[in-house]
Protein backbone atom coordinates (compact mmCIF):
# COMPACT_ATOMS: atom_id res chain seq x y z
CA UNK A 1 0.00 0.00 0.00
CA UNK A 2 1.68 3.26 -1.11
CA UNK A 3 2.01 6.33 1.49
CA UNK A 4 -0.46 9.92 0.83
CA UNK A 5 1.77 12.29 -1.18
CA UNK A 6 3.63 15.15 1.52
CA UNK A 7 1.11 18.18 1.03
CA UNK A 8 4.37 19.90 2.13
CA UNK A 9 6.92 18.04 -0.21
CA UNK A 10 9.28 20.80 -2.02
CA UNK A 11 11.53 19.50 -4.71
CA UNK A 12 14.63 21.11 -3.21
CA UNK A 13 17.08 19.19 -5.41
CA UNK A 14 14.75 20.53 -8.61
CA UNK A 15 15.69 23.99 -7.00
CA UNK A 16 19.33 23.41 -7.06
CA UNK A 17 19.21 22.46 -10.96
CA UNK A 18 16.97 25.56 -11.70
CA UNK A 19 19.57 27.30 -10.43
CA UNK A 20 22.14 25.59 -12.11
CA UNK A 21 20.48 26.40 -15.35
CA UNK A 22 20.37 29.92 -14.65
CA UNK A 23 23.88 30.02 -13.51
CA UNK A 24 25.19 28.60 -16.84
CA UNK A 25 22.80 31.07 -19.07
CA UNK A 26 25.06 33.79 -17.03
CA UNK A 27 28.00 32.48 -17.48
CA UNK A 28 28.93 31.63 -13.78
CA UNK A 29 31.04 28.74 -12.25
CA UNK A 30 29.23 28.62 -9.41
CA UNK A 31 26.63 30.34 -6.95
CA UNK A 32 27.73 31.60 -2.91
CA UNK A 33 24.63 32.22 -1.42
CA UNK A 34 24.66 34.40 1.95
CA UNK A 35 21.20 35.61 2.55
CA UNK A 36 18.61 33.59 5.12
CA UNK A 37 15.98 33.84 2.36
CA UNK A 38 18.16 31.68 -0.02
CA UNK A 39 19.65 29.67 2.54
CA UNK A 40 15.58 28.87 3.23
CA UNK A 41 14.98 28.46 0.22
CA UNK A 42 17.62 25.91 -0.97
CA UNK A 43 18.57 23.82 2.33
CA UNK A 44 15.12 23.47 3.90
CA UNK A 45 16.70 24.35 7.31
CA UNK A 46 16.66 26.68 9.68
CA UNK A 47 19.78 29.24 9.67
CA UNK A 48 19.77 31.42 12.48
CA UNK A 49 23.41 31.41 12.53
CA UNK A 50 25.93 33.00 9.53
CA UNK A 51 25.72 30.63 7.00
CA UNK A 52 26.17 30.28 3.57
CA UNK A 53 25.61 27.98 0.99
CA UNK A 54 27.88 27.21 -2.48
CA UNK A 55 25.98 25.78 -5.19
CA UNK A 56 28.57 24.44 -8.01
CA UNK A 57 27.66 24.11 -11.82
CA UNK A 58 26.37 20.66 -11.73
CA UNK A 59 26.08 18.25 -8.60
CA UNK A 60 24.82 18.52 -4.79
CA UNK A 61 25.57 22.17 -3.05
CA UNK A 62 27.41 22.64 0.33
CA UNK A 63 26.23 24.42 3.22
CA UNK A 64 28.53 26.60 5.79
CA UNK A 65 27.50 27.65 9.35
CA UNK A 66 28.83 28.08 12.76
CA UNK A 67 30.48 24.79 13.90
CA UNK A 68 27.99 25.07 17.49
CA UNK A 69 25.15 24.51 14.93
CA UNK A 70 26.59 22.15 11.64
CA UNK A 71 24.76 18.85 13.55
CA UNK A 72 21.81 20.21 13.75
CA UNK A 73 21.33 21.89 10.60
CA UNK A 74 22.55 18.93 8.81
CA UNK A 75 19.71 17.06 10.22
CA UNK A 76 17.13 19.44 9.51
CA UNK A 77 18.04 19.90 5.66
CA UNK A 78 17.49 17.61 3.32
CA UNK A 79 21.65 17.32 2.79
CA UNK A 80 22.90 14.88 4.27
CA UNK A 81 25.78 15.65 6.67
CA UNK A 82 28.44 15.11 4.14
CA UNK A 83 27.24 18.73 2.48
CA UNK A 84 26.90 20.44 5.45
CA UNK A 85 30.08 21.36 7.09
CA UNK A 86 31.28 24.09 10.26
CA UNK A 87 33.31 26.50 10.80
CA UNK A 88 35.53 27.51 13.28
CA UNK A 89 37.49 30.30 14.28
CA UNK A 90 41.11 28.01 13.27
CA UNK A 91 43.63 27.82 10.85
CA UNK A 92 42.23 27.20 7.57
CA UNK A 93 38.57 26.49 9.47
CA UNK A 94 37.63 30.42 9.75
CA UNK A 95 34.04 30.90 7.03
CA UNK A 96 36.38 32.78 4.11
CA UNK A 97 39.41 29.78 3.96
CA UNK A 98 37.17 27.12 4.34
CA UNK A 99 34.37 28.43 1.51
CA UNK A 100 37.13 29.90 -0.46
CA UNK A 101 39.03 26.58 -0.49
CA UNK A 102 35.92 24.87 -1.57
CA UNK A 103 34.92 27.33 -4.30
CA UNK A 104 38.52 26.78 -5.47
CA UNK A 105 38.32 22.64 -6.01
CA UNK A 106 35.02 23.62 -8.14
CA UNK A 107 36.72 25.91 -10.47
CA UNK A 108 40.39 23.72 -11.28
CA UNK A 109 41.78 26.58 -13.53
CA UNK A 110 41.19 29.08 -10.76
CA UNK A 111 39.79 31.30 -12.61
CA UNK A 112 36.11 32.30 -12.82
CA UNK A 113 32.95 33.70 -12.17
CA UNK A 114 31.86 33.10 -8.91
CA UNK A 115 27.77 34.28 -8.25
CA UNK A 116 27.43 36.49 -4.77
CA UNK A 117 24.43 38.34 -3.19
CA UNK A 118 24.99 41.92 -2.18
CA UNK A 119 22.78 44.75 -1.89
CA UNK A 120 21.02 47.08 0.56
CA UNK A 121 17.68 46.12 2.70
CA UNK A 122 15.25 47.14 5.13
CA UNK A 123 15.38 43.80 6.66
CA UNK A 124 18.10 43.22 9.56
CA UNK A 125 18.49 39.56 9.02
CA UNK A 126 19.10 39.94 5.17
CA UNK A 127 22.28 38.50 5.13
CA UNK A 128 24.09 40.39 1.97
CA UNK A 129 28.10 39.41 2.26
CA UNK A 130 29.30 42.74 4.34
CA UNK A 131 31.54 45.05 2.79
CA UNK A 132 34.59 42.90 4.97
CA UNK A 133 33.48 39.53 3.79
CA UNK A 134 33.32 40.42 0.11
CA UNK A 135 37.39 41.84 0.52
CA UNK A 136 37.95 38.71 2.05
CA UNK A 137 36.51 36.62 -0.59
CA UNK A 138 38.09 38.65 -3.43
CA UNK A 139 41.37 38.06 -1.52
CA UNK A 140 40.79 34.43 -1.03
CA UNK A 141 39.58 33.71 -4.47
CA UNK A 142 42.06 36.18 -6.34
CA UNK A 143 41.69 35.63 -10.13
CA UNK A 144 37.70 34.94 -10.20
CA UNK A 145 35.41 37.73 -10.70
CA UNK A 146 32.69 38.30 -7.76
CA UNK A 147 29.33 39.00 -9.51
CA UNK A 148 26.31 40.36 -7.91
CA UNK A 149 23.43 37.48 -9.02
CA UNK A 150 21.07 37.31 -6.41
CA UNK A 151 18.10 38.03 -9.18
CA UNK A 152 18.35 34.26 -9.84
CA UNK A 153 16.89 32.80 -6.37
CA UNK A 154 14.72 36.14 -5.98
CA UNK A 155 13.49 35.27 -10.21
CA UNK A 156 13.37 31.73 -8.95
CA UNK A 157 11.46 32.46 -5.53
CA UNK A 158 9.02 34.98 -7.11
CA UNK A 159 5.76 31.81 -7.79
CA UNK A 160 5.27 29.65 -5.17
CA UNK A 161 4.79 25.64 -5.50
CA UNK A 162 1.70 23.84 -4.09
CA UNK A 163 4.24 22.77 -0.99
CA UNK A 164 5.80 26.13 -0.29
CA UNK A 165 1.56 27.09 -0.06
CA UNK A 166 0.29 24.52 1.95
CA UNK A 167 3.57 25.09 4.70
CA UNK A 168 2.17 28.48 4.66
CA UNK A 169 -1.79 27.36 4.81
CA UNK A 170 -0.94 24.99 7.96
CA UNK A 171 1.40 27.78 9.63
CA UNK A 172 -1.75 30.33 8.81
CA UNK A 173 -4.42 27.43 10.91
CA UNK A 174 -2.28 27.22 13.79
CA UNK A 175 -1.89 31.11 13.93
CA UNK A 176 -6.16 30.92 14.07
CA UNK A 177 -5.72 28.53 16.80
CA UNK A 178 -3.96 31.32 19.08
CA UNK A 179 -6.59 34.12 17.77
CA UNK A 180 -8.97 32.14 19.59
CA UNK A 181 -7.26 31.61 22.59
CA UNK A 182 -6.67 35.38 22.76
CA UNK A 183 -10.23 36.01 22.09
CA UNK A 184 -11.52 32.59 24.76
CA UNK A 185 -9.12 34.20 27.43
CA UNK A 186 -10.09 37.93 26.99
CA UNK A 187 -13.49 37.73 26.59
CA UNK A 188 -16.54 38.46 29.26
CA UNK A 189 -14.01 40.59 31.21
CA UNK A 190 -11.18 38.43 30.98
CA UNK A 191 -8.68 40.73 29.82
CA UNK A 192 -8.90 42.70 33.43
CA UNK A 193 -5.08 42.34 34.91
CA UNK A 194 -4.05 41.01 31.59
CA UNK A 195 -0.80 42.74 29.91
CA UNK A 196 0.32 43.07 26.17
CA UNK A 197 2.87 40.76 27.30
CA UNK A 198 0.86 37.93 28.59
CA UNK A 199 -1.56 38.13 25.57
CA UNK A 200 1.09 37.35 23.45
CA UNK A 201 2.43 34.52 25.62
CA UNK A 202 -1.07 33.21 25.72
CA UNK A 203 -1.29 33.34 22.14
CA UNK A 204 2.53 31.63 21.82
CA UNK A 205 1.69 28.79 23.88
CA UNK A 206 -1.56 27.46 21.54
CA UNK A 207 0.26 28.09 18.96
CA UNK A 208 3.55 25.82 20.21
CA UNK A 209 1.18 23.35 21.44
CA UNK A 210 -0.44 23.02 17.63
CA UNK A 211 2.89 22.58 16.39
CA UNK A 212 3.88 26.43 15.66
CA UNK A 213 7.67 26.04 15.67
CA UNK A 214 8.72 29.84 15.81
CA UNK A 215 6.95 33.19 16.35
CA UNK A 216 9.46 34.10 13.56
CA UNK A 217 9.09 37.99 13.22
CA UNK A 218 11.81 39.98 13.97
CA UNK A 219 9.86 42.83 14.81
CA UNK A 220 8.95 41.67 18.52
CA UNK A 221 7.78 37.83 17.82
CA UNK A 222 3.93 38.02 18.90
CA UNK A 223 3.14 41.92 18.43
CA UNK A 224 0.57 43.19 21.11
CA UNK A 225 -0.36 46.65 21.07
CA UNK A 226 -3.44 48.32 23.21
CA UNK A 227 -4.53 52.31 23.70
CA UNK A 228 -2.51 55.03 22.71
CA UNK A 229 0.46 52.48 21.05
CA UNK A 230 -2.57 50.93 18.26
CA UNK A 231 -2.49 54.52 17.15
CA UNK A 232 1.95 54.94 15.95
CA UNK A 233 1.41 56.39 12.98
CA UNK A 234 5.43 54.81 12.58
CA UNK A 235 3.61 51.47 14.82
CA UNK A 236 3.36 48.90 11.88
CA UNK A 237 5.91 46.59 14.53
CA UNK A 238 4.72 46.86 18.05
CA UNK A 239 6.17 44.85 20.52
CA UNK A 240 4.38 43.25 23.51
CA UNK A 241 5.20 45.77 26.31
CA UNK A 242 4.27 45.42 29.71
CA UNK A 243 1.73 47.69 29.67
CA UNK A 244 -1.88 46.96 31.29
CA UNK A 245 -4.81 46.63 29.25
CA UNK A 246 -7.93 49.31 30.27
CA UNK A 247 -11.34 49.70 29.80
CA UNK A 248 -12.12 51.64 26.56
CA UNK A 249 -9.46 51.64 24.93
CA UNK A 250 -8.34 49.56 21.28
CA UNK A 251 -6.66 46.05 21.29
CA UNK A 252 -4.31 44.68 18.83
CA UNK A 253 -2.79 41.27 18.32
CA UNK A 254 -0.76 40.57 15.48
CA UNK A 255 0.62 37.03 15.96
CA UNK A 256 3.42 35.07 14.10
CA UNK A 257 3.51 31.39 13.73
CA UNK A 258 6.05 29.00 11.89
CA UNK A 259 5.44 25.44 9.98
CA UNK A 260 8.29 24.03 7.91
CA UNK A 261 9.66 27.50 7.26
CA UNK A 262 5.86 28.57 5.94
CA UNK A 263 5.08 31.62 7.85
CA UNK A 264 1.51 32.32 9.85
CA UNK A 265 1.14 35.99 10.18
CA UNK A 266 -2.50 37.52 11.38
CA UNK A 267 -3.62 40.45 12.86
CA UNK A 268 -7.61 41.16 14.90
CA UNK A 269 -8.34 44.32 16.40
CA UNK A 270 -10.33 44.58 19.52
CA UNK A 271 -12.36 47.47 21.12
CA UNK A 272 -12.16 46.75 25.27
CA UNK A 273 -15.95 47.88 26.69
CA UNK A 274 -17.43 50.53 26.88
CA UNK A 275 -16.99 51.46 23.18
CA UNK A 276 -18.36 54.56 21.77
CA UNK A 277 -19.76 55.41 18.78
CA UNK A 278 -16.33 57.18 17.78
CA UNK A 279 -14.16 54.42 18.33
CA UNK A 280 -16.95 52.09 16.14
CA UNK A 281 -16.63 54.63 13.06
CA UNK A 282 -13.19 54.12 13.04
CA UNK A 283 -13.87 50.20 13.41
CA UNK A 284 -16.17 50.17 10.15
CA UNK A 285 -13.97 52.06 8.24
CA UNK A 286 -11.26 49.50 9.26
CA UNK A 287 -13.34 47.05 8.50
CA UNK A 288 -14.74 48.23 4.91
CA UNK A 289 -11.39 48.72 3.63
CA UNK A 290 -9.95 45.78 4.55
CA UNK A 291 -12.75 43.91 2.81
CA UNK A 292 -12.55 45.87 -0.53
CA UNK A 293 -8.55 45.95 -0.53
CA UNK A 294 -9.21 41.44 0.03
CA UNK A 295 -11.77 41.82 -3.10
CA UNK A 296 -9.29 43.43 -5.13
CA UNK A 297 -6.29 42.11 -5.23
CA UNK A 298 -5.49 39.45 -7.88
CA UNK A 299 -3.16 38.53 -10.44
CA UNK A 300 -2.93 41.46 -13.41
CA UNK A 301 -2.60 44.44 -10.99
CA UNK A 302 0.05 46.61 -9.44
CA UNK A 303 0.55 47.69 -5.67
CA UNK A 304 0.01 51.46 -7.07
CA UNK A 305 -2.69 50.65 -8.87
CA UNK A 306 -4.05 49.05 -5.89
CA UNK A 307 -2.94 51.89 -3.21
CA UNK A 308 -4.95 54.75 -5.73
CA UNK A 309 -8.06 52.74 -5.57
CA UNK A 310 -7.63 51.98 -1.60
CA UNK A 311 -6.80 55.63 -0.69
CA UNK A 312 -9.42 57.19 -3.16
CA UNK A 313 -12.13 55.23 -1.34
CA UNK A 314 -10.98 56.14 2.23
CA UNK A 315 -10.84 59.78 0.96
CA UNK A 316 -14.70 59.38 -0.15
CA UNK A 317 -15.51 57.83 3.39
CA UNK A 318 -13.28 60.60 5.13
CA UNK A 319 -10.33 58.37 6.77
CA UNK A 320 -8.17 58.76 4.14
CA UNK A 321 -5.71 60.75 6.76
CA UNK A 322 -5.86 57.54 9.03
CA UNK A 323 -4.18 54.92 6.21
CA UNK A 324 -0.64 53.98 6.52
CA UNK A 325 -0.39 54.51 2.27
CA UNK A 326 0.98 51.05 1.53
CA UNK A 327 -0.95 46.98 1.46
CA UNK A 328 1.47 44.53 1.22
CA UNK A 329 4.60 43.38 2.34
CA UNK A 330 6.93 40.61 0.58
CA UNK A 331 6.87 36.50 2.05
CA UNK A 332 8.38 33.65 1.58
CA UNK A 333 9.94 30.91 3.42
CA UNK A 334 12.03 32.20 6.73
CA UNK A 335 13.94 34.79 5.77
CA UNK A 336 12.07 36.29 2.51
CA UNK A 337 10.47 39.10 3.89
CA UNK A 338 9.22 42.62 2.68
CA UNK A 339 10.12 43.44 -0.63
CA UNK A 340 7.27 42.20 -3.27
CA UNK A 341 7.93 40.86 -6.58
CA UNK A 342 11.70 41.80 -7.75
CA UNK A 343 14.61 44.53 -7.90
CA UNK A 344 13.82 46.14 -10.45
CA UNK A 345 11.90 49.53 -9.47
CA UNK A 346 12.70 53.39 -9.62
CA UNK A 347 14.58 52.89 -6.37
CA UNK A 348 17.05 50.24 -6.13
CA UNK A 349 16.50 47.25 -4.03
CA UNK A 350 12.81 48.39 -2.83
CA UNK A 351 9.78 47.22 -4.28
CA UNK A 352 8.84 47.96 -8.16
CA UNK A 353 5.70 49.82 -7.24
CA UNK A 354 4.63 48.77 -10.99
CA UNK A 355 4.92 45.18 -10.31
CA UNK A 356 2.56 43.09 -12.42
CA UNK A 357 1.50 40.29 -9.96
CA UNK A 358 0.99 37.08 -11.27
CA UNK A 359 -1.11 34.15 -10.36
CA UNK A 360 1.35 31.81 -7.59
CA UNK A 361 2.46 34.89 -5.68
CA UNK A 362 2.28 35.17 -2.35
CA UNK A 363 2.67 38.13 0.29
CA UNK A 364 1.09 39.58 3.21
CA UNK A 365 -1.55 41.81 3.03
CA UNK A 366 -0.87 43.97 5.52
CA UNK A 367 -2.87 47.41 6.58
CA UNK A 368 -2.24 49.96 9.17
CA UNK A 369 -5.00 52.24 10.11
CA UNK A 370 -3.60 55.37 12.96
CA UNK A 371 -5.54 58.28 14.05
CA UNK A 372 -2.96 58.95 17.19
CA UNK A 373 -4.89 62.02 18.52
CA UNK A 374 -7.43 59.55 20.07
CA UNK A 375 -5.43 57.24 20.54
CA UNK A 376 -6.93 54.33 18.21
CA UNK A 377 -5.71 52.14 15.54
CA UNK A 378 -5.53 48.99 13.63
CA UNK A 379 -3.83 46.12 11.77
CA UNK A 380 -4.47 43.98 9.49
CA UNK A 381 -2.42 41.05 8.38
CA UNK A 382 -2.97 38.12 6.25
CA UNK A 383 -1.00 35.48 3.78
CA UNK A 384 -2.67 35.99 0.41
CA UNK A 385 -2.25 33.57 -3.02
CA UNK A 386 -3.04 35.29 -5.92
CA UNK A 387 -5.13 34.14 -8.45
CA UNK A 388 -6.49 35.14 -12.41
CA UNK A 389 -9.47 35.36 -10.30
CA UNK A 390 -8.69 36.74 -6.93
CA UNK A 391 -7.03 36.12 -3.58
CA UNK A 392 -7.15 33.54 -1.48
CA UNK A 393 -6.64 34.79 2.42
CA UNK A 394 -4.99 31.95 4.05
CA UNK A 395 -5.77 32.82 7.97
CA UNK A 396 -9.63 32.04 8.11
CA UNK A 397 -10.17 34.04 11.37
CA UNK A 398 -13.32 36.27 11.01
CA UNK A 399 -12.30 39.70 9.49
CA UNK A 400 -14.10 42.11 12.57
CA UNK A 401 -13.67 44.16 15.21
CA UNK A 402 -14.52 42.49 18.56
CA UNK A 403 -15.99 44.07 21.51
CA UNK A 404 -15.29 42.35 24.88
Amino acid sequence: MTSPPDPYFIDFPGRIRAIQTALARANLDVYLGSRLRTLSWTLDAFCPWRSFVVIPAEGLPAAFTFVIDAARVADDSWLDESQVFGFAPMGGQDQIELIADYIKDLIPAGRGRVGIESGMSNYLPEGNLTHYEYERFAAALAGCELVNAHTIVDRLALIKDPGTINRFREASRIVDIGHQAVYDAIRGGGWKGMTETEIAGLAAYAMRRAGSEWEWSFTGGNEIASGYRTGLVGGACTPASRRLLQAGEPLMVDIHAMFKLGLGDHAHNYLIEPVTDRQWWHAQNFVDIVTLTLETYRAGITPSALAEKMIGFADERGFADYMVPGFEHGIGLMGDEWRIGLNDGPFPYWTNPDHVYQTGELLICAMQYACPEENIGFRYENPIVLSAGGCEPLSKFPLAVDAV
